[in-house]
């Protein structure tokens, strides 16, 4: 697991956004999972700049999502698809044939989940998975004491989740749902090259755990501790809580530029 301590969240953004471009500059259809949210929108906006410019040519790549509400309304405007299309596929240029999720207001909600675990195997995996962390460290909507073998399936939000997410909802918790579609946490560390980004204080506590903590079922995201390409990339708020900046400061300086991240 490798620590990239940023300034900020724009410099965060534009570090992911680069090693998604050198990415898909080896691999043009490289399948990129793409998380929601505040936190990854610089990432969004500075891929979208280098396409403007012409920095990156995203033509033949392909999204997939990382989690879905269930019940919520086709075409609401806070379902997951909704915020992708709204928040990448659009802004990039891409196609809705590029872009593949779990039907999160299928009759059969459990079909839905292995068809979906079973589409992103069909094609070709996950390349680039793309995370953010919740405040209990849980990524994707892997809540605290999910299996760390899990597929996609159906998940219960904890309360502090339908919390923090109600922001998205005009701070009105009644109009989250309780119901999810996640990919995995065994679904997720399937994919080639994990991410994380965390930004702010607020994330600090969880991102010590993930990094520096046991790999525990309580910590969701520590279970990337296991992944072999995983990236952790904070701002200096996010990583305040670390014990071992100095090093990971250290490693990353003295890091060949070829690497990247």
């Amino acid at each position: 697991m490798e620590v990239v301590i940023v300034p900020d969240a724009a410099a965060g953004g534009e570090l992911i956004a680069g090693a998604i471009a050198a990415l898909l500059s080896r691999k043009p259809d490289a399948l990129l999972g793409v998380a929601t949210g505040s936190t990854p929108l610089p990432v969004y906006r500075a891929l979208t700049e280098k396409v403007r410019t012409g920095a990156v040519d995203v033509t033949r790549a392909r999204v997939c999502q990382l989690d879905e509400y269930v019940g919520l309304p086709a075409g609401h405007p806070e379902s997951y698809r909704s915020v992708v299309l709204r928040e990448v596929v659009e802004p990039l240029g891409l196609t809705e044939a590029s872009f593949m999720g779990p039907d999160g207001g299928a009759a059969d909600v459990q079909a839905a989940c292995e068809a979906y675990d079973k589409a992103l195997a069909e094609a070709g995996g996950v390349d680039f998975q793309l995370l953010g962390i919740g405040t209990d460290g849980h990524i994707g909507f892997n809540e605290p004491c999910s299996s760390l073998a899990s597929r996609t399936r159906i998940k219960t939000l904890t309360e502090q989740t339908r919390v923090d997410n109600a922001r998205f909802f005009d701070d009105d918790i009644d109009q989250v749902p309780h119901h999810v579609i996640t990919q995995g946490i065994g679904t997720i560390l399937e994919s080639r090259h994990a991410v994380l980004l965390a930004t702010g204080e607020g994330k600090a506590d969880a991102v010590a755990m993930t990094v520096e903590g046991p790999v525990a079922a309580v910590v969701p995201a520590s279970a990337l501790q296991l992944h072999p390409h995983a990236t952790i990339v904070v701002d200096e708020a996010a990583a305040s809580k670390l014990k071992l900046t100095d090093y990971f400061r250290h490693a990353y300086h003295e890091k060949p530029d070829w690497q990247g991240i």
